[in-house]
């Protein structure tokens, strides 16, 4: 379990594929990445079939996001959208999250009903009201090496200056890194670079959003030292489920193509470990004979 600030030394820059379930997070690691994040987005369409517009709270995010954790050991930046309320729920998603493992999580300065980073209609509550989320959420930390994130959705409301200026007081008010979500041009994204040189940034590339796809080279050249893909797996997933689906009532389904063997499903969810097991201790016990 590498702390996030020796990832962020260690990987130029942090690559972040998005989890939407436990199966994401295990093909994430075996892949031979170093870290990933959960992101609400792709968490609330994949296990409620539902758009991010604030429709699920606290309590059903974070079971969502235990099973995705409890699949694997690697270091994970978990999405906790606007800390469910105000500075007592931020304190409680904080520590639920923290307690649960994550290494870092970032929390954003939009009024609630809060809306994915890239949909129309999305409003910020003051900077004021945000400063104090995150002296709460840095407060409440019981580990310092958790790494807090503050991410502004100010750029589509009030033009990328003001985003740039509540980044500024964003740090003043203790976030470690910032999110700059969802600029609009190839210059907004060197812009941001360019002025938080030396703060930890994150980059959102999300495809079919807003923001301009750049490869990861030319983003930490730039200044960021994470880049997040949210909906890279989801998308893809979903495009190959709804073609099987077409293929399947068509009646056109070619058996085993474009898939993964029997066997090798059987390696990725571990199978082998549990049966293991089950030879240990259940097949050497004298009185399962009786």
């Amino acid at each position: 379990d590498m702390e996030w600030r020796a990832l962020l030394a260690a990987e130029k820059p942090l690559l972040l594929p998005v989890a939407h379930d436990a199966l994401t997070a295990r093909l994430i690691e075996r892949a031979g990445f170093s870290a990933y994040s959960i992101g609400g987005f792709p968490l609330v369409g994949a296990r409620h079939g539902l758009p991010d517009i604030g429709l699920v709270g606290l309590g059903e995010m974070s079971a969502g996001m235990a099973d995705i954790m409890r699949a694997t050991r690697l270091p994970v930046l978990v999405d906790a959208d606007d800390g469910y309320g105000d500075v007592k729920n931020v304190t409680r998603t904080l520590r639920t999250y923290e307690d649960l493992g994550a290494a870092s999580l970032f929390i954003e300065d939009q009024r609630a009903p809060k809306r994915c980073g890239h949909m129309a209609g999305k409003e910020v509550i003051e900077t004021t009201a945000m400063e104090a989320k995150i002296r709460a959420a840095a407060a409440a930390r019981r580990k310092p090496a958790t790494f807090l994130i503050a991410r502004t959705d100010a750029r589509a409301t009030h033009g990328l200056d003001e985003a740039l200026r509540r980044g500024e007081r964003y740090l003043a008010a203790g976030a470690d890194g910032l999110f700059i979500e969802a600029p609009e041009t190839h210059e907004e994204i060197a812009r941001i670079g360019a002025t938080f040189r030396g703060v930890p940034l994150l980059a959102n590339m999300l495809e079919g959003g807003r923001t301009p796809l750049l490869a990861p080279a030319e983003l930490y050249a730039l200044g960021y030292a994470m880049v997040g893909y949210p909906t890279t797996l989801l998308f893809r997933i979903t495009r190959t489920m709804m073609d099987a689906l077409a293929s399947l009532r068509a009646g056109t389904l070619v058996a085993n193509a474009g898939c993964v063997g029997f066997e090798d499903f059987k390696q990725i969810v571990g199978y082998d470990d549990w049966a293991a097991v089950e030879d240990r201790f259940a097949k050497t016990d004298p009185s399962a004979e009786r």
